[in-house]
């Protein structure tokens, strides 16, 4: 099976900056997409970017020009914030969909990770 692991919340201020990471474990055949969601208090989860398998990034539009997502391989990705707002603030979960090798296809999420910008 996948696994993942996250790392890089906490609070920062307005304006402020974090790094999330979050690292796939497991018999990984091939991915399919891996990235960022998020979901604030009361609110559904939504998408914040994500890789396709062909390497294409999408962003919610949102945080276009603030977030970057980048990966280190197909295993590996990091979101890097910037210009950090309160309404950032929300448990961001990485997802990972692909085919586990002897498993299939696969969808799998992260613990999540706290996120919270506050003065």
């Amino acid at each position: 099976q996948v696994q993942l692991v996250e790392s890089g919340g906490g609070l920062v201020q307005p304006g402020g900056s974090l790094r999330l990471s979050c690292a796939a474990s497991g018999r990984i055949f091939s991915m399919i997409a891996m990235g960022w969601y998020r979901q604030a208090p009361g609110k559904e989860r939504e998408l914040v970017a994500a890789f396709t398998g062909a390497g294409t990034a999408n962003y919610t539009d949102s945080v276009k020009g603030r977030f970057t997502i980048s990966r280190d391989n197909v295993r590996t990705v990091f979101l890097q914030m910037n210009s950090l707002k309160p309404e950032d603030t929300a448990v961001y979960y990485c997802n990972w969909r692909g085919i586990a090798a002897g498993y299939g296809y696969r969808e799998v999420w992260g613990q999540g990770t706290l996120v919270t910008v506050s003065s």
